[in-house]
């Protein structure tokens, strides 16, 4: 029996290149991999801008938008996130003091790991 002709998937999902931080652009010689999770990356852009756009968070982070749906509703259900609907956009509340998920780090909170990275 013959072998049907697949469609190609027009989706366009993100290259290496997105997903690799802005500086391995210009240094082959640095690692690909990063310190911080996607979830992690998720949770701080939104804590940093609270009304942002799922699909700009995916750009950002260099996912899909279907990863960062699942790593909100993830979030969510670990109650470290809540959205809000108003009008036809979501807020977002994130929940600084739950404390972050590994042993390691388990005596710090999220609002420490969100003013490391974004205050001054």
């Amino acid at each position: 029996m013959p072998r049907k002709k697949e469609a190609p998937d027009n989706r366009s999902k993100p290259t290496r290149e997105a997903a690799d931080p802005p500086e391995k652009a210009a240094d082959p010689a640095l690692p690909t991999w990063t310190f911080l999770s996607n979830h992690a990356h998720v949770l701080l852009l939104i804590a940093h801008e609270p009304e942002i756009r799922l699909r700009d968070v995916a750009v950002r982070v260099g996912i899909t938008e279907r990863a960062v749906q699942r790593i909100v509703a993830d979030l969510e259900e670990g109650r470290y996130l809540e959205r809000e609907r108003t009008g036809r956009r979501n807020r977002y509340r994130v929940h600084r003091e739950r404390p972050l998920r590994h042993p390691v780090e388990a005596h710090r909170d999220i609002g420490t790991l969100v003013s490391l990275i974004f205050d001054s």
